[in-house]
């Protein structure tokens, strides 16, 4: 990630400054980086830690890093010395002659260097800027907390400030920032809830250590009645040499620079790994745009329940089984993302492995009326004693709906309504009842145990598991054989049954078929939902669009459920700004 991370700190006698600063180089050190090694001295001990070869080495500190000039000087003068933030002019962290800290990613071949300043005289300004703003004007309320600003001519930053204990401070406490600088705004932004979750731990620790060397010297000699009982002169007058101290001393931490260059080491390089960019050809798909939604809601709702307690569920819920797997989300939203969590566990199970292997176990005729029902919205009802068999044959015939068509109770101790699920898993005893066995909008899979010792000729060793099994499809409505069907059912099967495409290439050419329908449905959500045309106009675009046939049009129907929440509210808006209504008149 390029970005730069740093520590400011509020002097009371030169303002803000910069303390420590960690930065991403993607090219060889800068000079003077690394390459000045005292000699007699060597380079220290080197950590491996997460990838990152971490060493300490000698800098040579360039001007604007507030180094003197005059390398022949044995040492920082006496007016140079400010103490309230380091050890030399500057209110600086490492001393002249200080090690340098870098680490090396042996995965990326990226340095992280930290020192007192960025060697570059624009980061210099740049980060010199952010500094004074984050102590100064670009503060939250309560002058503690997270806040975000900046522009595209000097970066975009995100700061938070914190006071750190001093008992020899003004008001016993000193003032500080930690600052993310980058020229990305939008990945900045999308990265605030992990910076800020990392950054108040760091921050959390520093505090943590300085309030128990706080608590020590309150303890040892209490500083506030000591100062009620002096005479008033001007703060400034009373501070003596030992008044204003570095941040070591303030937390009793003498690597404390070395830890901070590990934690923002590893805050740049975990920043920069959670956040990659995708390729996509074209706009994303309408089951790209329901599975975001999905997850967005998932997330909101386990907020929510992190704050809260369980409650119990009540006797007339589905057994343990359905609320393991709609425990992430409510029934009516148990759609893909739970379906998942079992999806990878049941792969690896020798059961069905695709609709083609589905068609050849059931048969044709018995595959086409099942697939008849998917496709038209119907209930599908499997009974069965293997919990994993069920699972497997919803994760097989979800594929040929678009995921916000998709309602899943995997199984389940009593039946359940249409209006829950569109795919039911049942244990054998179940009763199911008799108006639901005589509808035409439900389809029945009953699995009983076989009569013969094989049902179907044995092309796998791993199939002998479904030799031990009858499968019996019913429906009070079944599909007759000369039933021309939805097109898209009768390119579906001309797919299965082409022996010289292989499963993958099946797999992708239902993908382009359910984009193709989906296409169609947003037409006709557009021309019949948002435009309101007539009947008449309906018909005449459902032949254009080659979908007038009976099963087509109940076909789109239903699939106009699963369009996403994002594409119907921009159609709507676009209907509803000023500039379409003139544009369409």
């Amino acid at each position: 990630m390029n970005a730069i991370v740093a520590l400011c700190h509020f002097c009371e006698l030169h303002g803000p400054r910069t303390l420590f600063c960690t930065e991403v180089l993607h090219s060889p050190l800068p000079q003077g980086a690394g390459s000045g090694d005292i000699s007699g001295q060597n380079e220290q001990a080197e950590e491996e830690e997460g990838g990152i070869q971490m060493s300490s080495r000698i800098r040579s500190h360039s001007p604007a890093e507030g180094a003197s000039a005059d390398s022949s000087s044995p040492g920082p003068k006496k007016s140079d010395m400010c103490e309230a933030s380091g050890e030399i002019c500057g209110c600086r962290s490492l001393a002249g002659g200080h090690p340098g800290y870098v680490s090396h990613d042996k995965e990326t071949s990226i340095k992280y260097v930290s020192h007192q300043h960025p060697n570059h005289p624009q980061l210099f300004s740049i980060v010199r800027q952010a500094c004074v703003r984050s102590l100064s004007c670009e503060v939250c309320p309560g002058r503690e907390g997270p806040i975000f600003f900046g522009d595209e001519q000097h970066g975009f930053v995100f700061s938070h400030t914190f006071f750190i204990k001093d008992s020899l401070a003004r008001g016993f406490q000193r003032w500080y920032s930690i600052i993310t600088i980058m020229m990305d705004r939008i990945y900045l932004i999308n990265s605030w809830p992990f910076l800020l979750g990392k950054i108040r731990g760091i921050i959390d620790e520093l505090q943590g250590k300085a309030l128990k060397v706080f608590e020590a010297e309150q303890f040892g000699c209490p500083q506030r009645a000591q100062r009620m009982n002096t005479a008033f002169t001007p703060f400034l007058h009373q501070r003596n040499g030992n008044a204003a101290r570095s941040l070591t001393s303030l937390t009793n931490d003498e690597n404390l620079w070395a830890c901070l260059h590990t934690s923002f080491a590893w805050l740049l390089k975990a920043c920069g790994s959670r956040l990659t960019e995708k390729l996509l050809e074209g706009a994303p798909t309408e089951d790209t745009l329901v599975q975001m939604e999905k997850l967005a809601d998932l997330k909101e709702e386990s907020e929510g329940w992190d704050g809260s307690e369980e409650e119990e569920k009540p006797s007339s819920q589905p057994d343990v089984v359905e609320g393991q797997e709609l425990s992430k989300s409510s029934p009516e939203t148990s759609l893909v993302p739970d379906c998942n969590s079992w999806n990878v566990a049941h792969r690896r199970l020798s059961v069905f492995r695709s609709l083609r292997h589905m068609r050849q176990v059931l048969g044709a005729s018995a595959f086409r009326m099942l697939a008849w029902h998917v496709l038209m919205g119907n209930q599908v009802i499997w009974k069965a004693q293997d919990v994993d068999l069920v699972q497997s044959a919803f994760d097989v015939l979800r594929t040929m709906l678009p995921i916000g068509c998709v309602r899943i109770i995997p199984y389940s101790e009593q039946y359940e309504e249409a209006y829950r699920c569109n795919f039911l898993g049942l244990s054998p005893h179940v009763q199911i009842p008799p108006h639901i066995l005589a509808s035409e909008f439900a389809v029945l899979v009953e699995v009983r145990a076989a009569t013969r010792s094989s049902l179907y000729p044995t092309l796998f060793d791993d199939e002998q598991s479904l030799n031990k099994y009858e499968f019996l499809v019913t429906s009070g409505s079944p599909v007759a054989a000369d039933r021309v069907g939805p097109t898209i059912l009768n390119k579906i099967e001309a797919a299965l049954t082409n022996q010289n495409l292989s499963v993958d290439v099946v797999d992708q050419c239902l993908v382009c078929l359910k984009e193709e329908w989906m296409n169609k449905v947003k037409v006709l959500f557009k021309f019949t939902k948002v435009d309101s045309r007539p009947k008449e106009d309906t018909q005449k675009l459902l032949s254009i669009l080659g979908a007038a046939e009976e099963d087509n049009v109940k076909l789109l129907k239903f699939w106009m459920t699963g369009l996403s929440k994002t594409y119907k509210s921009h159609l709507m808006s676009t209907v509803r700004s000023p500039t379409s209504s003139e544009c369409r008149n």
